[in-house]
């Protein structure tokens, strides 16, 4: 087990505002056997879909494209990276930790990485449902590829 070390506030924000000028994710797929889903947000102007492709159980791409403020960016561009080469059942561990540690509840930062620069999101009530956002749409893709097979 890696020893743990604390993100500082200015950590988190430098993660998050490099995930935000410079995402990597950020692009449409097409193509055989991919999955997308579509979600907006009624308080802010996020508006994105998701993409994700399986090869086998693993997750081979993920990718995010459309309009988000500076939070969604962030959390959508971290939750592909963290999501490509997981398996099915990785992907969905990872995705509840995440949804844990920002409703304050025990979680396991392990497979967080990058992600944990959200962990002080649930002091800002408002920002859950951008940092969020991504992570859910890939939650349903999930759910959906389960019920595919």
């Amino acid at each position: 087990m890696p020893t743990s070390f604390e993100l500082t506030p200015e950590m988190m924000r430098a993660i998050i505002m490099d995930h935000y000028s410079n995402p990597r994710n950020k692009h449409p797929m097409e193509g055989d056997g991919l999955l997308s889903a579509h979600s907006a947000s009624v308080n802010c102007i996020d508006d994105i879909t998701v993409y994700l492709r399986f090869d086998g159980d693993k997750v081979a791409e993920a990718s995010w494209d459309g309009v988000a403020c500076a939070i969604s960016t962030a959390s959508s561009d971290i939750v592909c990276d963290l999501l490509v080469g997981k398996t099915k059942e990785e992907a969905d561990y990872l995705l509840q930790q995440y949804t844990h540690m920002l409703h304050e509840e025990p979680y396991d930062p392990e497979p967080l990485e990058e992600a944990l620069a959200f962990q002080n999101t649930f002091r800002q009530a408002a920002r859950i449902h951008c940092a969020t956002i991504g992570w859910d749409a890939f939650a349903s893709l999930l759910k959906e590829h389960d019920h595919g097979h």
